[in-house]
């Protein structure tokens, strides 16, 4: 501690052995500089002007003409009108597109590659954004139909006699060649790989596909038909019957590899220097060498003998058609769908009909006869799947019927859903007639709910429930129809007369079940529909019946994704938490989630609801104690291995509930709010800081309530706050976290008349400077601090202006102690930012010297009132700033090397720039040492030249003020340095 009344020790150094510049201040009438800092008021005559009216350019348009031995001339005309600066990119005049039209013919090739993948885009996006298209159901396919039995592929490799030699030049040969190896398929070896896993085959699939492409792009055309050949065999073979409707994804890919490689490749022939097919291309626009080509193509596939491969070959370059005619491919889909009829297998008949339909709604979605067709014809085949050869086959590969007709709904999925895009609603009473027909079976039936409008099936709820009750349910249990019908009534609305009757008749048949698994699945999709049409009582019901069902065995652990889903289908249609936490269920409800990673995720989604939803601030108990649970579970999921990213999002909407909690005026029930947070959600740091911050507004609201009722409750209200922060700061980490929280606390308690309270805050602050270190972690990465602890302590000085001296202790105690503090600490020798902040110390010190303090907190009395001017006060103020001055001119002196001469220039403006605006340069070694920095700053040619004329400038302006008449004087000592 400094002794009272001495400078303080700043660096051990002796000062008497430095030339010691006396501190003047020169006295400041803060009003008269805010008013003459004030821009001067002019009144403004709009007229026709307004900010937002349209701006009318004058465009003015040259033309300039050259005559042979004259200089050229110009004719101008001007035109007034509105010119919109983003016009120019709708006319085609914009920059990029002119620099296209000079690229050069590599570019253009470029840009005509693009221009075809834009418009296959194009043609692929036929059909609407409505549509869903068949990548998103990939995956799901994938996912589903999945097996442990081993797998098998059979590939004839053919063999290598008749390969055309070098030599083979000749086109007939060429192609008598192709043919031959065409037809080699029967006499090649066969290449069978036995016992794969599913991962193997998948693997194998993989490879082949990639095989193709290689192939492709080493002009092996033959081989890559080969290829493609072989994979479309396999589409016959069902010895592994549940891999199916997977194996059929990975093998379309190949075709779909293979359909576009040659339609690009047959394209390519189109294009050449002289011209570019146009988006929408008829076949006259066509060469011959392409035409040739592309009947190339469709001749060699309509060689291939079995029926299976040469329908999807031929169905993968369907396409291909538009290059020979208009109506080639209305042609083509009735012959490939007469094809079908001659595969035996149901099956493997109704996903090569999904196949056509795909790959028809691609090319020509307009062609709903084909798509139709195939649909008809499906049903004419269905009683087979019930016929002995299917049957057999099922008990040979031991697979129910129950497990069998699964297999066949993502084919009739697409099938339906190609055939009712944009359908009329009677074409879905037409479909609901055919099921009747076939007995309403319960597959069509399914298909027909999945894959028609929403609208048109929850118009007709009550038709399809009563479709449903008298379905066959062999093979396709009922429960599976009614989650159909709900996924659909979760997007549109039934009649409303028919809801409640809609949700009895279903949830007879779903509490019935007795596999949780077939009940939580049902369940799912029928809350939805229950909390959007009725009110938390039959959502209580739901609830109570799924926590029946799921409890017994501990069920609930193998259903977390559909628990996971009703909890947020609740909480999306009850925004009043009052209303949902009054749901009798919803917290027992809560109490399935065991596993600690899926309860903290249902609780982030309920208080993200709660934090988008509600509107203002509560203080319901219901909703209180129902969050503080659910906020604790989320805090006590942090450990040591929780991840950074994971505790801001924990505390982030713990604070969200935080802020939403308000007692209104009853400020002792909101302090113990306060209280039981800080002890339930110690172990995150930006809750902690959340909650010092609201701790400090409610003291701030309570003075600014309670004004003028200065009673010992409110005193000690405050000082409860105030308690508060200060017990809870010393528990945060991040050193800036505290320092910044002392600070504010402090200003709170200041502003609350807490003198003593305040100074412990400060002194707290000032003691924990020496411990922030060289390095600190700002969002993952290491950066010095010295920045961060400058920025803090200009704040600190700020506020050290106002506070009142205490009268035990020296004058300007707390100054002194953090001087004593700043010399103490370690810097970076090549830093000058100690050298800045005694810089702001001699404006703080300059500040303080004044009669009256440019700011003051209402009911505090600071040192401009305790000593009005007392000399002792003022000579102690200045002593200080001697010995600031001193340190400053001392690390002057240690710059005088070349390479510190940069910072000592720009040291030595700064420093002359706050004698200027703070000393009294009247004081003649004042005005000495100010010229001494001026000539310092240009020494050595380190001054910015600018920087240095406006600064002369500024004091030159300075000097015609009535009490500055004497930096006249000043800038008639400043010379400008000049540079040859």
């Amino acid at each position: 501690m400094l002794e009272k009344g001495r400078p303080p020790r700043i660096g051990g150094h002796v000062t008497g052995k430095m030339a010691v510049f006396p501190w003047c201040s020169r006295s400041r009438n803060y009003k008269a500089e805010f008013a003459s800092c004030r821009l001067e008021a002019v009144p403004l005559e709009f007229g026709d002007y307004h900010p937002l009216k349209p701006i009318t350019v004058t465009e003015s348009k040259t033309k300039k003409v050259t005559r042979k031995g004259s200089t050229s001339s110009t004719s101008s005309s001007s035109s007034s009108s509105v010119v919109d600066p983003l016009s120019s990119v709708l006319d085609g005049t914009d920059p990029l597109s002119l620099f296209a039209a000079t690229a050069d013919p590599a570019a253009m090739a470029t840009a005509t590659d693009s221009s075809r993948k834009k418009r296959d885009k194009d043609d692929n996006s036929i059909v609407g954004s409505d549509f869903e298209p068949w990548a998103n159901k990939r995956g799901e396919i994938l996912a589903r139909h999945t097996t442990t039995e081993k797998l098998s592929i059979n590939l004839f490799m053919g063999s290598e006699k008749g390969r055309a030699g070098a030599g083979a030049s000749a086109m007939s040969e060429k192609v008598r060649t192709r043919l031959e190896e065409l037809d080699d398929f029967e006499e090649g070896s066969q290449k069978e790989l036995l016992n794969l896993t599913q991962q193997d085959y998948v693997n194998r699939i993989e490879e082949l596909n990639q095989s193709l492409k290689d192939a492709w792009a080493s002009d092996q055309k033959v081989k890559a038909l080969k290829i493609v050949i072989q994979c479309s065999k396999l589409l016959s073979d069902t010895s592994v019957i549940q891999f199916y409707p997977s194996k059929f994804v990975l093998i379309t890919d190949i075709l779909d590899t293979f359909g576009k490689l040659v339609y690009e490749r047959i394209f390519s022939m189109c294009v050449d220097s002289r011209s570019v097919l146009p988006d929408h291309f008829s076949p006259e626009n066509v060469n011959d060498t392409a035409k040739e080509t592309c009947l190339n193509w469709f001749f060699k596939i309509a060689s291939i003998r079995e029926l299976i491969p040469r329908f999807y070959v031929e169905a993968s370059i369907l396409k291909c058609n538009k290059f020979l005619s208009k109506t080639g491919i209305s042609e083509c889909l009735p012959r490939l769908t007469c094809m079908i009829r001659g595969i035996g297998d149901p099956l493997v008949s109704v996903y090569a009909r999904a196949y056509l339909c795909r790959v028809g709604m691609e090319v020509a979605p307009h062609l709903k006869e084909s798509l139709n067709k195939n649909f008809f014809d499906f049903l004419l085949t269905f009683k087979q799947i019930h016929g002995d050869t299917v049957q057999n086959q099922l008990v040979v590969q031991g697979v129910e019927l129950p497990s069998y007709l699964p297999l066949y709904s993502p084919a009739m999925d697409w099938i339906f859903q190609c055939i009712s895009y944009h359908a009329p609603e009677a074409l879905l009473t037409e479909m609901m007639e055919r099921c009747k027909e076939l007995g309403n079976n319960a597959l069509l039936l399914n298909s027909v709910m999945s894959a028609f409008r929403a609208e048109f099936i929850a118009t007709r709820s009550m038709d399809f429930i009563g479709m449903i009750k008298e379905c066959d349910e062999s093979g396709f249990p009922k429960h599976l129809l009614f989650r159909s019908l709900g996924l659909n009534l979760a997007l549109a609305d039934p009649p409303e007369n028919d809801r409640l009757q809609i949700l009895n008749e279903a949830w007879k048949v779903i509490t019935k079940l007795k596999n949780p698994q077939d009940y939580i699945n049902c369940a799912e999709v029928w809350v939805e529909y229950t909390c959007k049409h009725f009110t938390k009582r039959e959502v209580n019901t739901v609830l109570a019946d799924v926590i029946k069902h799921m409890t017994p065995d501990r069920a609930f652990e193998e259903s977390y994704p559909q628990l996971q889903s009703i909890i947020k289908k609740v909480i999306a249609h009850f925004h009043d938490f009052s209303v949902l936490f009054s749901v009798e269920k919803f917290l027992p409800f809560l109490d399935m989630f065991q596993k600690e990673s899926v309860r903290v995720e249902v609780c982030r989604s309920i208080m993200e609801a709660f934090i988008k939803h509600q509107q203002e601030p509560t203080k319901d108990p219901v909703i209180l104690n129902a969050l503080l649970h659910i906020c604790k579970t989320m805090h006590d999921s942090v450990n040591a291995l929780t991840l950074e990213d994971e505790k801001r999002m924990l505390a982030h909407l713990i604070n969200g509930f935080i802020k939403m909690v308000s007692f209104g005026r009853d400020f002792e029930q909101q302090l113990s709010f306060y209280v039981e947070s800080r002890s339930m959600f110690c172990n995150l740091e930006p809750v902690l800081v959340q909650l010092i911050h609201s701790v400090n507004r409610l003291a701030m609201e309570t003075r600014k309530v309670m004004k003028g009722n200065h009673s010992r409750k409110t005193a000690a209200f405050v000082r409860a706050c105030v308690a508060y922060c200060f017990i809870t700061i010393p528990s945060l980490v991040g050193i800036f976290t505290r320092l910044n929280l002392y600070l504010h606390s402090g200003q709170v308690a200041l502003a609350n008349q807490c003198l003593s309270q305040a100074d412990a805050f400060f002194k707290a602050a000032i003691s924990l400077v020496p411990e922030v270190p060289k390095m600190i972690n700002i969002d993952g990465k290491m950066r010095p601090s010295e920045s961060f602890l400058l920025e803090f302590l200009c704040n600190f000085f700020s506020t050290l202006l106002i506070v009142p001296d205490h009268p035990e202790h020296g004058v300007l105690f707390l100054v002194r102690e953090l001087l004593n503090v700043i010399q103490d600490y370690t810097w970076e020798d090549s830093s000058d930012d100690r050298i800045r902040i005694y810089t702001c110390v001699l404006h703080l010190l300059s500040a303080m010297s004044q009669e009256t303090y440019l700011y003051h907190i209402d009911k505090v009395d600071s040192n401009d009132s305790l000593y009005g001017g007392d000399s002792k006060f003022l000579a102690e103020n200045n002593k200080l700033c001697e010995t600031v001055m001193a340190q400053i001119l001392e690390h002057l002196k240690t710059l005088a090397k070349d390479e510190a001469l940069k910072r000592q220039s720009v040291l030595g403006l700064s420093f002359f720039n706050s004698i200027v605006a703070h000393g009294d340069l009247r004081n003649s070694k004042l005005n000495q040492l100010s010229v001494n920095l001026w000539h310092l700053a240009q020494r050595h040619g380190c001054a910015d030249t600018r920087t240095m004329v406006k600064t002369l400038e500024y004091i030159r302006r300075r000097s015609k003020q009535p009490d500055m008449t004497h930096l006249a004087e000043l800038v008639l000592r400043l010379p400008l340095q000049t540079r040859t």
